[in-house]
C-alpha cells in the first residue's frame, strides 16, 4: 500500500482545503511530520485512517462523525477527505463526506443534516480516465479491508505506529499483551474454540451427572425395595465406575431376594397347615361350652324361678281384683267429671264477682241480670253525642290540614322568590356562553377552509421524500446499467475485430479444391487459413451484438424511468416548496388541533340555547305558583273563621253530656264495661248453682255401684282400678313367668345337653389364642411371602431400567471423557499441559515469538549489537505462562525482562517491536506491502548516537521501496530531515507547508 495524494476539506482543526503529496514526501523514503501542539498533525492521519475506513481511532470518533467538522469552515463548506493510493497494483481514489449539518435552502430558518456520502473510484491506464465502482459504504468497507488484508485497528497499530502504546506492552504484564495482540491478529476464533469446549464440556457433563443421578436414584429405590440389605457405591454422580457399580450391587440384591422368595414360600405352607388344625380344634371347643354354659344357665333360670313363686301369686291376686273394679269404671269416671266442671264454674264465678263493684258483693244471679239491665238502657241515650264528639275530631283534622297547606304554600312561595331573585345573573351567563359558541362556530369555518392545503402541502411533502429517495435508486440504477451497457458495447466489438481478424479462417472453410475462390477468384488453395483456438464465429458475434442491444434498452428504459420520477419529484416539490415533511405534519396537526378545539366550543351552541329556553319556562312558572300561593291564602283565612265557630258550639253541648268523664267516648265504654261485666257474673253464678247439683247427683251413683261390686267404699275400688299401662305391665310379667318355667323345664331335658355337663369344664379362650397365633403366624407368612415376591418384582424393574440407562449413558460418557480432556488442555488446566498455556494464548505465543525475530533484527542495528528481544513462555509467579517478552544484553550475557529498560532504550525496543510487529500482521494479512509507514513521537528520549542508529534503520527501509514518516517535535530531526510537512495553526485554522527533499 502506498499513498500518493490527500486532500482536506473542512476537517478537524482545517478550515479550508488542504493537500499533501505523499509521492513527494515519499521520493525522500524519510519524511518529517511536525509543527506545534494542537496544530493538526495528528489530524492528518486522522484523515487517513477515515478515508480509509469512514472512522477514525480512538475516542475521537463520537457523535456520527459530525464531530469530525471543523469549528473553522465556513457553513456552506462541506467536509470532505479525498485519498489517492495504490493497493494491490490497484490505483484507488476514495472520497468521504461525513454527516452535515447545513443551513436550510431558500433562506429557510433552522438547519438539515445531509446524510453521509462516499465514493470509490479506480483509474484506468489504459483509458486514462477514473472509473467510478461503488457508492455504497459497506461495499466501500469490505473492499478496503480485503484489498489491506487489515481491520482498522490494525491498520492504526502497523501503519499509524503509535510508540506510547508499545512502550506499555514492553512493561505489560501477559494478560495486557495478550489483549493487544488478540486485537491485531484477530485470535478471538481460538478463544471462541476454548468457550465453546468449554460449554460442550458442561452441557456433556451435565447430562453424563443426570444420567449418573437417575442411576444413583435407582439405586436408592433398590436399595428401599431389598430392605437396605443392599450396599450402595461411594461415588457421586459423574465419577467413573458408578454404572458398574450400580449394576453389581443390583445384581447381588436380585439373588438375595430370590432366596428370600423360595423361604417365606415354605413357611406360608407349613403355616397354613397349623392354621387349618387349629380352627377345627376351636370350634369343637366352642361347641361344647355352648352346652356346658346352657344347661348351667337353665339351672340358675330354675332357681330363680322357685324364689319368685310369692310374687307370681300375689300378682295372680291382684289382677282379679283390677278386674272387679272395672265394674265401678264408668261410675268414678261421671264423679270425676262433675267434681271438675264444677270446680271451673266456682272459680269462674268467683273471678266474675272480683271484677263487680262491692255494692253487687251479695247479689243473686237475678240480681245481677236486672243491673245489667239498667246499664244497657243508660248506654243507649249517649248515641248523640257520640256523633257530636266525632264531628269535633274532624274540625280538628280540618284545622290541622289548613294549617299544614298555610307552612306549604310559604315554603313554595319563599323558594320562588330565592329562584327569581338570581333570574338576572343567569340568563345573563347563558347568554354569554351562546355567543361563545357562536364565535367558536365561525372559527371552525375558518380553520376549515385551512386545513385542507395544509394537509395537501403534507401529502405532497411526503411524496418528494418518497420520490427523492426513488430518485438516487434509479440515478444508481442507470449508472450501473450504463456500466453494463458499455462493458457490452465494448465485449461486441472485441469480438467483432477477433471475427475480422479470423474473416480467412472462416472463408477458407468453405473453399472447395477445383472451385474459385470467392475473394482472389484462384481455383488452387495451396495453404488455406486454419481456425485457432481463440476463433470467434458469426453466432457468438451476434449473441455479443444482442447482449449489447439488451444491455443499451435496459439503460434506456432506467434513463425513461429515472425521468418520470424526477418529474414526479419536481411536481411534489412545487406543491410542497422546501419545507421539511415534520415541520409540515407539525402544522396539519396544530391546525387539526385548533380546529377539533373550536368544533367542541362550538358544541355548545345548542345545549346552551336549550338551556335558556327551559330556565325561561321555569321563570314563569314559578312566577305562576307565587300567584297561587297568594290565592290559596285568601280561601283559608275564611275557611277558617267558620271551622271556628262551628268548633265552640259543639264543645259546649258535649260538656254538659261527658259529666264527670274527660268524653262521650269515655262515659259510653264506662257504661259498655259495667253491663259486660253484671252479665257475666250473672251467667257464671247461674252455670255454678248447675254443676253443684249433677255432682251431688254423681256421688249417689258411685256409692251404690262400689257396694255391688264387693267393695266398701268407692275409695277401696278406686285403689284396685288399674289404668291400662299397668295392667298390660302386670299381665306381661305372668305371661313371662309361664313362658320361662317352660323353657327351662325343656333344656334340662335335652340328652346332648345333660351330656356336656357331665364332661370337664372347657376352656374356648385358650383354644382361641392358639387359633388366633396360628392365624398371625400364617398372615404373617403370606405377607412375607408377598412383599418378597414384590421386592423380587420390583428390583427386576428397576434393574432392567438401570441397565438400559447404563447402556445409554456410555456413548455420552465416552463423549464427555474426550471433550472435558480437550476442554482443559485447551484451557490450560490439563496435567498434560505443562505450562497453563489457553490455546488462544499458545497461538498468540507463537506470532509473539515471530514478532520478537523480526524485531530483534532492527533492535540489534539500533542497539549497535547490544539487545536481542526473545520471547519466554515461563510461567509467571502462580499465574499461566506463553507470553512473556525479554531482552538478552550482550553486554553481561543475562536474559532481563523488557520492563528494567530505560526510557531511551525502552524507545528504540518499542520502535523495533512496532517495525517487527508491521511486518508480521502484513504477511499474516496477505503478503500486501505497506511502502508508508508513520512513527509517532518517542524521539526525544535518545542521545545523539542512538538517534543516529534508529534514523539509519529508518532509512534503511527505503532499500524495501519504503517510505516512512515521523511525527515528532524534536528540533533536530528537522536539521537531519529534509522532506518535512509542517503544520501551522492560526486563528482561521490550520494549514499544511510542503518542503522538498
Amino acid at each position: 500500500m502506498r499513498l500518493h495524494r490527500l486532500d482536506i476539506t473542512a476537517f478537524g482543526p482545517f478550515g479550508g482545503s488542504q493537500t499533501v503529496d505523499f509521492d513527494e514526501l515519499s521520493s525522500a523514503g524519510l519524511f518529517l511530520l511536525h509543527g506545534p501542539t494542537g496544530a493538526g498533525k495528528t489530524s492528518v492521519l486522522d484523515a487517513v485512517c477515515y478515508a480509509l475506513y469512514g472512522s477514525v481511532p480512538g475516542v475521537r470518533q463520537s457523535g456520527q462523525g459530525l464531530t469530525l467538522r471543523s469549528d473553522h469552515a465556513a457553513p456552506a463548506t462541506r467536509t470532505e477527505v479525498r485519498l489517492e493510493l495504490t493497493v494491490a497494483g490497484r490505483r484507488l481514489e476514495l472520497t468521504r463526506q461525513p454527516p452535515w449539518e447545513r443551513p436550510k435552502k431558500k433562506g429557510g430558518p433552522g438547519t438539515t443534516v445531509d446524510k453521509a456520502q462516499s465514493w470509490l473510484r479506480e483509474y484506468d491506464a489504459t483509458a486514462g480516465t477514473w472509473k467510478d465502482l461503488s457508492r455504497s459504504h459497506q461495499e466501500i468497507g469490505e473492499e478496503i479491508t480485503q484489498l489491506l488484508g487489515m481491520s482498522r485497528e490494525q491498520f492504526c497499530q502497523v501503519v499509524l505506529l503509535p510508540q506510547g502504546e508499545f512502550a506499555r506492552f514492553l512493561r505489560s504484564d501477559a494478560e495486557a499483551r495478550g489483549k493487544l495482540l488478540g486485537r491485531l491478529f484477530d485470535t478471538h476464533r481460538f478463544a471462541e474454540v476454548e468457550k465453546r469446549l468449554a460449554e460442550r464440556r458442561r452441557a456433556t457433563e451435565a447430562q453424563v451427572r443426570q444420567g449418573d443421578a437417575e442411576l444413583l436414584a435407582d439405586a436408592h429405590r433398590m436399595q428401599q425395595a431389598a430392605g437396605n440389605a443392599m450396599e450402595l457405591p461411594d461415588l457421586a454422580p459423574g465419577e467413573p465406575g458408578l454404572a458398574a457399580e450400580v449394576l453389581g450391587a443390583a445384581a447381588v440384591a436380585r439373588s438375595t431376594a430370590r432366596e428370600q422368595l423360595a423361604i417365606a414360600h415354605s413357611r406360608l405352607t407349613a403355616a397354613e397347615s397349623a392354621r387349618a388344625a387349629a380352627e377345627r380344634e376351636l370350634a369343637d371347643v366352642r361347641e361344647l361350652a355352648r352346652l356346658q354354659q346352657r344347661f348351667a344357665q337353665a339351672r340358675e333360670r330354675a332357681a330363680l324361678l322357685e324364689e319368685r313363686a310369692d310374687g307370681y301369686r300375689q300378682a295372680q291376686a291382684r289382677m282379679e281384683r283390677a278386674r272387679k273394679a272395672e265394674a265401678v269404671a264408668p261410675a268414678l269416671e261421671l264423679r270425676e267429671a262433675a267434681e271438675t266442671e264444677h270446680r271451673e264454674a266456682a272459680r269462674a264465678e268467683a273471678r266474675a264477682r272480683d271484677l263487680l263493684p262491692e255494692t253487687f258483693a251479695g247479689a243473686g244471679a237475678a240480681g245481677l241480670t236486672a243491673a245489667a239491665r239498667r246499664a244497657a238502657e243508660e248506654l243507649g241515650g249517649l248515641e248523640s253525642a257520640r256523633r257530636a264528639e266525632q264531628r269535633l275530631t274532624e274540625l280538628g283534622v280540618e284545622r290541622a290540614e289548613l294549617d299544614r297547606q298555610e307552612r306549604a304554600d310559604e315554603d313554595v312561595r319563599q323558594e320562588a322568590e330565592a329562584w327569581l331573585a338570581g333570574w338576572d345573573t343567569n340568563r345573563a351567563e347563558l347568554r354569554t356562553r351562546i355567543e361563545s359558541a357562536q364565535e367558536a362556530a365561525g372559527r371552525a369555518e375558518q380553520l376549515a377552509v385551512r386545513r385542507e392545503p395544509a394537509e395537501r402541502r403534507l401529502r405532497a411533502a411526503r411524496q418528494r421524500d418518497q420520490f427523492a429517495g426513488d430518485t438516487e435508486d434509479a440515478q444508481r440504477q442507470v449508472l450501473a446499467l450504463a456500466e453494463r451497457a458499455v462493458g457490452a458495447r465494448t465485449h461486441w466489438l472485441d469480438l467483432k475485430e477477433q471475427r475480422l481478424n479470423g474473416i480467412a479462417a472462416e472463408l477458407a472453410a468453405h473453399l472447395t479444391d477445383g472451385e474459385p475462390c470467392a475473394v482472389c477468384g484462384a481455383s488452387e488453395h495451396p495453404a488455406p487459413a486454419r481456425k485457432s483456438a481463440e476463433h470467434v464465429d458469426r453466432a457468438a458475434e451476434e449473441q455479443a451484438l444482442a447482449a449489447h442491444q439488451h444491455a443499451e434498452e435496459q439503460r434506456t428504459e432506467a434513463e425513461r424511468r429515472l425521468g418520470l420520477v424526477r418529474e414526479a419529484l419536481a411536481a411534489a416539490t412545487a406543491e410542497a416548496g422546501d419545507t421539511p415533511t415534520d415541520q409540515l405534519a407539525d402544522e396539519v396537526a396544530e391546525l387539526e388541533r385548533l380546529y377539533e378545539q373550536a368544533r367542541r366550543d362550538a358544541s355548545w351552541l345548542h345545549p346552551a340555547t336549550e338551556e335558556l329556553r327551559r330556565a325561561e319556562q321555569e321563570h314563569d312558572r314559578r312566577i305562576g305558583v307565587q300567584q297561587q300561593a297568594a290565592l290559596r291564602a285568601a280561601s283559608r283565612t275564611t275557611l277558617r273563621d267558620t271551622l271556628d265557630r262551628e268548633r265552640a258550639s259543639l264543645e259546649e253541648e258535649l260538656t254538659q253530656t261527658r259529666g264527670t268523664a274527660d268524653s262521650v267516648a269515655a262515659r259510653a265504654a264506662q257504661l259498655e264495661r259495667q253491663a259486660a261485666l253484671l252479665t257475666d257474673a250473672a251467667d257464671t253464678a247461674r252455670v255454678a248453682e248447675d254443676t253443684a247439683q249433677r255432682l251431688k247427683d254423681a256421688d249417689a251413683r258411685l256409692a251404690d255401684a262400689a257396694f255391688r261390686a264387693g267393695f266398701e267404699t268407692p275409695q277401696a275400688a278406686a285403689d284396685a282400678l288399674l289404668d291400662d299401662t299397668a295392667h298390660r305391665e302386670l299381665q306381661r310379667r305372668l305371661d313371662a313367668w309361664q313362658s320361662e318355667e317352660a323353657a327351662v323345664r325343656a333344656v334340662l331335658a335335652e340328652t346332648d345337653t345333660a351330656a356336656a355337663a357331665q364332661q370337664a369344664p372347657a376352656d374356648p379362650d385358650l383354644a382361641e389364642r392358639a387359633a388366633n397365633a396360628a392365624e398371625r403366624r400364617s398372615r404373617d407368612a403370606a405377607s412375607a411371602r408377598d412383599a418378597a415376591a414384590r421386592r423380587c418384582t420390583e428390583l427386576d424393574r428397576l434393574s432392567a431400567r438401570s441397565a438400559a440407562g447404563a447402556r445409554q449413558l456410555a456413548p455420552l460418557r465416552e463423549e464427555y471423557d474426550r471433550v472435558a480432556r480437550l476442554a482443559a488442555l485447551t484451557a490450560g488446566t490439563s496435567a498434560d499441559n505443562e505450562r497453563r498455556m489457553r490455546l488462544e494464548a499458545y497461538v498468540l505465543a507463537a506470532r509473539l515469538e515471530q514478532v520478537a525475530a523480526a524485531a530483534t533484527v532492527r533492535l540489534q542495528r539500533m542497539s549497535s549489537g547490544r539487545y536481542t528481544l526473545v520471547h519466554s513462555d515461563d510461567r509467571a509467579g502462580r499465574g499461566r505462562s506463553g507470553l512473556g517478552l525479554h531482552v538478552v544484553d550482550a553486554w553481561t550475557g543475562r536474559e532481563r525482562d523488557t520492563a528494567t529498560l530505560s526510557g531511551g532504550e525502552t524507545f528504540f525496543a518499542s520502535l523495533a517491536l512496532a517495525l517487527g510487529l508491521a511486518d508480521v500482521v502484513t504477511d499474516e494479512a496477505g503478503g500486501v506491502r505497506l511502502d508508508t509507514l508513520f512513527i509517532d513521537e518517542g524521539f526525544g528520549s535518545l542521545d545523539e548516537q542512538t538517534l543516529d542508529e534508529v534514523l539509519d534503520v529508518l532509512d534503511s527501509l527505503r532499500e524495501r521501496d519504503r517510505s516512512v514518516g515521523i511525527v515528532s517535535h524534536v528540533a533536530d530531526l528537522r536539521r537531519r530531515i529534509h522532506a518535512q510537512l509542517e503544520v501551522v495553526k492560526g486563528r482561521a485554522g490550520s494549514a499544511v507547508r510542503q518542503r522538498g527533499q
